[in-house]
């Protein structure tokens, strides 16, 4: 095993021990949600991540922010970007999308070369799309429901589909490889640092629009996640106060045997989490509006016309 692997590992073992032992013990910590049965505890871990945020990170993102001219920002965001591209390929060619995934490769041969390293996004500017993918949304393309909903330590919202999706991402990010130990960590923290100051301003959205942050993040963040698995058009749910995002019959999301996507203009409010998920995390700082935390970042898709919000998270129906 590369010598990278050992803090990464030690930290993995810590963050999974911690979910299997949730779940152990989520019989006797159900509520009312059927999503998330081990709300009480969540909520403990929540509390915590946040004092993090406030204490920490926040800090060290507000110095970078005023201390950083905004063209490097700009590069070094575009450059972790480029190194996410990997990963988005990746899955995309597992979940059998082989022009998105010809199309992710593109993207990093240009910006690579004629961005330098990535640090340019010359591929957009070429009209290049760029996707989002990883290893929990292929899970889930694939049939595998969600789970229970966790909150991870430091990590911030998930589920034990996306806790597996996690530890794949880990794996396939190039900045895992990079050694001595010193470097990867080096770039791991600028990473995180540069994704937090991009969320400086709109972190104020959460503590004013949602009567209860907790619930707010935990029910956009599933309603999000599900969009993604479905590549923005979920099907229709029988039941909007028991959202599932696994899909509902056999076969890959798409594919023939699944509901058709819902028609209705729809509104989502959208929460990303886990910092050790690279194909998502870089992708926020570009949507707008956002919300941070060390643990999430809430993001709105483009509002198309008649869409409204509802309960300050989604409406899928007009």
């Amino acid at each position: 095993m590369p010598q990278f692997a050992a803090p990464l590992s030690r930290l993995r073992v810590l963050i999974v021990c911690a979910a299997v032992s949730l779940l152990f013990v989520g019989g006797c910590a159900s509520t009312g949600n059927p999503r998330d049965p081990l709300e009480p505890m969540n909520r403990v871990v929540y509390k915590f991540n946040d004092g993090v945020d406030n204490i920490f990170v926040k800090p060290a993102a507000g110095m970078y922010r005023d201390l950083v001219p905004s063209v490097i920002r700009t590069g070094i965001s575009n450059f972790f970007s480029n190194i996410n591209d990997v990963i988005v390929a990746l899955n995309n060619l597992l979940q059998g999308k082989v022009p998105d995934a010809i199309n992710d490769v593109g993207r990093i041969l240009v910006n690579t070369t004629l961005g330098v390293f990535g640090v340019m996004d010359v591929a957009t500017e070429l009209g290049v799309e760029k996707h989002n993918e990883d290893f929990g949304q292929t899970l889930g393309y694939w049939g595998l429901g969600d789970g229970p909903y966790i909150v991870l330590p430091f990590l911030g919202p998930s589920s034990v589909r996306d806790t597996a999706g996690w530890v794949g991402d880990i794996y396939t990010w190039p900045v895992s490889y990079v050694d001595p130990d010193r470097d990867r960590n080096i770039l791991i923290g600028l990473r995180y640092v540069s994704v937090r100051s991009e969320l400086l301003e709109a972190s104020q959205i959460l503590e004013t629009a949602a009567l209860d942050p907790y619930e707010f993040v935990r029910d956009a963040y599933l309603q999000r996640r599900r969009n993604q698995v479905y590549d923005g058009n979920p099907p229709e749910e029988a039941d909007p106060e028991d959202n599932k995002s696994k899909p509902t019959t056999r076969g890959p999301v798409g594919r023939p045997g699944f509901m058709a996507a819902a028609d209705a203009q729809t509104s989502i409010v959208m929460i990303s989490s886990r910092l050790a998920a690279p194909a998502e995390l870089e992708t926020r700082a570009g949507m707008a509006p956002a919300i941070a935390s060390p643990q999430l970042a809430v993001v709105a898709t483009e509002e198309p016309k008649k869409a409204r919000v509802t309960r300050l998270w989604i409406s899928n129906r007009d």
